[in-house]
């Protein structure tokens, strides 16, 4: 119920008059202080009473219970200088609430009534709370005992308030489909495999570590976040030698993600699986830089003869996706997504929508990177981008979100998911980590490399992944942030996480590159699977190296220990952000 259209919007005009001239049709209050308060009635009826009195039949202008009122003929009353319709008024009551059990996604109306102007405010139940705005963390809330008592004084007070039980869901026709998390891989600075990356975060360890190659010993800055086992030595020789370092990552986290999710080994036709409805989609920025510059050296120094026939296949950003499909036989689509350090949460984004869509029921989605060599990193110091900072005091050099942050780490490593939608999973009772349940993408059109300081492109990938996942900002739980400990970068995304999820808004952040670096086209990747172990065990990991968070980034960032996972909410979001203004956020929703 909203203000009445039968009413005309002009302004009021106060002014005194007898009872006696009161006629029905006009707004009444019966006292100057009443008319202060903008608490008028509609006089519905005038009938004398006695040679000295008027019965007058009062009712809210917008609605509401009838009450009589005797005045005296010459008593002061104020009227407001509009005529109302007295038939368009209509006479409601509004029911009590005591017996009535709500339920989150039930809303609750309530209009003042007694004003002319009044606007009816809606709040929704959600979380046992009731919101004023369901995508404004810090927006009014009330409690279910509040609502009973605006319910129980509403005739009293002047205002009807109505209860709207959520609505039934009508039975899902074709449509997009739920996707979920069932299995989960990685090679990361911490070690090979997820068990590795997850104690290793929840411990406060970190990766980081001295590049002792002599190809380095000239370089401004030689500290990066390297995997600590040779990928090849993990794989057969022969299928080693024809993938680079960042496909040889790709293959060991998928088959970690594989295997994890319940399939076996050797891929889809040992696993039962149809290979056309099985897709991979990776993230990578150049994959692995090292046989491109390996390959033009043989050419400088040993001539056209010395360069390897695979150099090509091997040089390609598209390789890593390419040797998984091979690994375990995926013939569905083999996609790589190239979008700066965005890639890795893009690529999962997209696979997210193959499989919602119907173009496959599984697929395995992350990133892959290794471009810790020379000339990467001789860039990078070169922009003044990377951490100077020493190891020697045992403090990760990468510290996001601190105060005395000097830059990001270059780091190298997968992640793997594997999604699958939620029929295919129950079907075969699968483990379900999570539900993939949305994504969303922006650019900020500022700068090749430097993010737009307002944080306003980041903030609408932020708002697409909610809505995407079909939440509101309330269900925000966590997040698990880009932040690479460079100054403008962790500004900007903290700027937007304030703007969307609202300043002070209680919702956990952590930071994982300082366990890890930045492993570029990778991050998405391996910080998604950090973001469904953390749904799934309930637990934030602390941001290691940041011992001071700085003033200026105003958020609850997790420091020194793991956090229990709020229960008021479903959502994590897992942020990535890279040159050229590229945004990418997943949306995560705890399984009940």
């Amino acid at each position: 119920m909203s203000n009445s259209p039968e009413i005309p919007e002009t302004p009021l005009t106060p002014h005194a008059v007898t009872a006696a001239e009161v006629v029905p049709g006009d707004l009444v209050a019966l006292s100057r202080d009443e008319a202060e308060r903008r608490q008028w009635c509609v006089a519905m009826h005038t009938l004398p009473e006695s040679p000295e009195t008027i019965r007058v039949t009062l009712r809210p202008p917008l609605g509401g219970p009838d009450r009589e009122a005797v005045l005296t003929r010459g008593q002061e009353v104020v009227v407001a200088g509009r005529r109302v319709d007295v038939t368009a008024v209509p006479a409601v009551s509004s029911p009590r609430l005591d017996a009535v059990e709500f339920r989150d996604g039930d809303s609750v109306t309530r209009l003042r009534a007694v004003d002319p102007d009044g606007v009816e405010v809606t709040y929704r139940r959600r979380w046992g709370v009731w919101h004023r705005d369901l995508d404004t963390r810090t927006a009014q809330t009330v409690t279910d005992d509040t609502v009973r008592g605006w319910a129980a004084d509403a005739d009293r007070a002047g205002y009807v308030v109505r209860h709207h039980g959520r609505p039934a869901r009508e039975p899902s026709g074709a449509g997009p489909r739920r996707v979920v998390v069932t299995g989960l891989g990685a090679m990361t600075p911490l070690g090979a495999g997820v068990d590795e990356l997850w104690q290793g975060l929840l411990a406060g360890r970190h990766g980081i570590r001295k590049l002792t190659g002599e190809e380095f010993a000239e370089l401004p800055v030689r500290t990066a976040g390297v995997v600590p086992v040779d990928p090849a030595a993990l794989l057969p020789r022969a299928a080693a030698r024809r993938m680079n370092r960042a496909a040889q990552f790709a293959v060991l986290a998928a088959r970690e993600a594989w295997g994890d999710a319940g399939f076996a080994e050797g891929g889809t036709r040992e696993s039962g699986l149809d290979p056309e409805r099985v897709g991979v989609s990776l993230g990578a920025i150049l994959g692995d830089a090292s046989v491109l510059v390996g390959g033009d050296r043989k050419l400088r120094e040993k001539g056209p003869r010395a360069v390897s026939p695979l150099t090509t296949p091997m040089t390609v950003p598209s390789q890593a996706a390419s040797q998984v499909s091979l690994d375990l036989h995926i013939t569905g689509e083999a996609r790589t997504v190239t979008s700066a350090c965005a890639s890795g949460t893009e690529a999962i984004g997209e696979a997210v929508d193959r499989i919602r869509y119907g173009r496959v029921d599984v697929a395995l989605a992350g990133g892959a990177e290794a471009v810790v060599t020379p000339a990467i990193m001789a860039s990078f110091a070169a922009m003044r981008a990377l951490s100077d900072l020493d190891l020697a005091d045992g403090v990760s050099p990468s510290r996001p979100f601190a105060a005395d942050r000097a830059g990001f780490v270059n780091g190298e490593g997968a992640g793997i998911l594997v999604l699958e939608a939620e029929e295919h999973a129950r079907a075969r009772g699968a483990r379900i980590y999570c539900e993939a349940a949305g994504w969303g993408l922006s650019a900020d059109a500022h700068h090749m490399a430097a993010p737009d300081p307002s944080g306003s492109g980041v903030a609408l990938a932020l708002r697409r992944a909610v809505r995407d996942a079909g939440g509101y900002v309330v269900d925000v739980v966590h997040v698990n942030a880009h932040a690479t400990a460079t100054t403008e970068g962790d500004l900007a995304e903290a700027g937007a996480l304030r703007a969307v999820l609202g300043e002070g808004g209680g919702v956990p952040v952590t930071a994982l590159k300082g366990h890890l670096g930045h492993l570029q086209g990778a991050a998405g990747g391996v910080e998604a699977v950090a973001a469904a172990l953390t749904l799934h065990h309930g637990l934030v990991p602390p941001t290691v190296g940041c011992a001071q968070v700085d003033e200026e980034i105003a958020l609850d960032v997790v420091t020194n220990a793991p956090r229990a996972l709020p229960q008021n909410g479903d959502l994590v979001l897992s942020n990535s952000f890279g040159f050229g203004g590229h945004n990418a956020v997943l949306a995560l929703r705890r399984v009940r």
